[in-house]
Formats: C-alpha cells, structure tokens, sequence
C-alpha cells in the first residue's frame, strides 16, 4: 500500500506561486494515475488536476486552468502541483491522491477513484 505526504503548502499573498510536492512511499506509484484535490473550509472537497500513470494525459478543474499544473518524477515517485497566478479562493488544504483503475476522464474527478490519500498540506493565499 502507498503511503502518500504532501509537502510545500503554505501562506503566500495573491498573485504569487507554490509548488506542491506528494511523495509516495511504502510502494512505487509509478503505475498509479494520481491526481489532486482541494477543501475549504466549510466547503465540499473539489477536484484540482489529474495525471496518467506515464504523465501523457493530464486533467484540470475549471477553476484552476491555465493557472496550476500537474507533473510526475515516477524515478523519485513524486508528484508536483505548480500553482501560479494564486488567489484568495485557491485558499484550503490540498491532498494528493492515488488510483489504480484506467484513467478515464469521466471518472478521474471522482474521489472514489482513488485508492490512497494523503493528509493534506494547507495553502493560505492572502489578498
């Protein structure tokens, strides 16, 4: 089983950019298509971008395209989410998530998609 932490979450003011990283331990998760989601507070958690096993096909929430972008190191078994151009609403803990099932675009916005899930790591953007 994938024992998945996402790092470099923090405060930033508006306008500037983070780079998430999720690392995978336990196993690789080089055949895993992973993606990543968002919850704020008071909020439902909302799906952010996806990326096949061979990072050939990525997927984007409409809130956030053009602006954040899905990657994959599957030699370092990590996962990256840059974040540029952040705003207020981008606000809430991110968590990284893995599956095993075909990457199909109707279902990598689903959380029951994913197998293993990460903590979270908070994303404060002040305005």
């Amino acid at each position: 089983q994938a024992h998945l932490v996402e790092s470099g979450g923090g405060l930033v003011q508006a306008g500037g950019s983070l780079r998430l990283s999720c690392a995978a331990s336990g196993r690789t998760i080089s055949t895993y298509n992973m993606g990543w989601f968002r919850q704020a507070p008071g909020k439902k958690r909302e799906f952010v971008a996806a990326i096949s096993w061979n990072g050939l096909s990525t997927n984007y929430g409409d809130s956030v395209k053009g602006r954040f972008t899905i990657s994959r190191d599957n030699a370092k078994d990590t996962v990256y989410l840059q974040m540029n151009s952040l705003k207020p609403e981008d606000t809430a803990v991110y968590y990284c998530a893995g599956g095993t099932k075909t990457y199909i675009i109707a279902r990598i916005f689903r959380e029951d998609f994913y197998n293993y899930w990460g903590q979270g790591t908070q994303v404060t953007v002040s305005s």
